[in-house]
């Protein structure tokens, strides 16, 4: 979710993840949103479509990687998740450049099936995750309304961000450093085109094609095909770094960590929304 990515063992005494935390956290979210109702059958058509477009050889494809920084993008920034990121003016912004294609793919299908684009680029962000071997379920809604007003520009941490400031950006939005550690992982499944165009391409770990930790590991031992400033500078900061270290050797406690902060994501600014309907069964099994 940088402004480049195609899309994000320690010691316990250090860091210690709290799982029942991360339970109750989500069971809140859950009531929050006062689900309504059963999942539309359309979802599940949807579902069945993403799946051709975001797997490919046993493996998550760019498309899905794609949609997965697709929900950083449109619901990070102020307004949150209401599909904004589809409008010319906000995808025309340069840390947007390599999600036209994604996104525009993802608005066509919305328009397909008759739902919000803002619905089709959270589903599809959970269905891409899934997609990529071993990858989470995230609880995830429906029931966005879309907007037609672009969110404010320059709320997106750059591909340089300093460890202090990228943490600033998300603490501003409601998300711990160990939220922001967990987020960080899904560039797992990433790989870098705009910020070094002579390495186009080039992943963040060497297993891009699947859901693992690592990146995690490879990050920090400086042993990645590429790595971002912002990532580097995330596993030297002060609170994210015990995080990530954490989870390179825990990937049970970094997909917790990952579905709670994820579907707190797609969350954000639905509160005027009305009563969101879980769809998570319409997901992959």
């Amino acid at each position: 979710f940088t402004t480049s990515v195609v899309l994000l063992a320690a010691s316990t005494s250090a860091f210690s993840l709290d799982i029942g935390s991360l339970l109750r956290r989500d069971a809140y979210n859950s009531t929050s949103t006062a689900p309504s109702g059963s999942c539309p059958p359309v979802w599940s058509s949807i579902s069945h479509e993403l799946t051709t477009l975001f797997v490919s050889g046993g493996q998550c494809t760019d498309l899905a990687r794609g949609a997965i920084r697709a929900v950083f993008h449109d619901c990070f920034p102020q307004g949150g998740c209401d599909g904004s990121l589809s409008l010319p003016e906000e995808l025309a912004r340069p840390p947007n450049a390599a999600l036209i294609g994604p996104v525009n793919t993802l608005k066509a299908l919305a328009n397909k099936y008759g739902v919000s684009v803002a619905d089709m680029i959270a589903f599809a962000g959970s269905h891409a995750v899934v997609s990529c071997p071993s990858g989470p379920v995230t609880t995830t809604y429906v029931g966005r309304k879309d907007s037609g007003i672009a969110a404010p520009d320059g709320q997106l941490p750059p591909a340089d961000a300093g460890g202090d400031e990228s943490l600033q950006h998300f603490e501003a939005r409601g998300f711990s450093a160990q939220d922001l550690a967990a987020l960080i992982g899904a560039h797992t499944a990433s790989r870098q085109f705009t910020t070094d165009p002579s390495k186009a391409g080039a992943p963040q770990d060497t297993t891009p094609g699947v859901w693992d930790v690592t990146y995690f590991v490879q990050t920090i031992k400086k042993l990645a095909p590429f790595t971002f400033v912002s990532d580097s500078n995330l596993a030297a900061q002060a609170e994210v770094g015990p995080v990530m270290k954490q989870f390179s050797g825990d990937k049970f406690g970094w997909d917790a960590a990952f579905t709670s902060a994820f579907g707190r994501m797609q969350l954000l600014d639905t509160a005027g929304a009305g009563a969101l309907i879980d769809c998570t069964s319409a997901l992959p099994k």
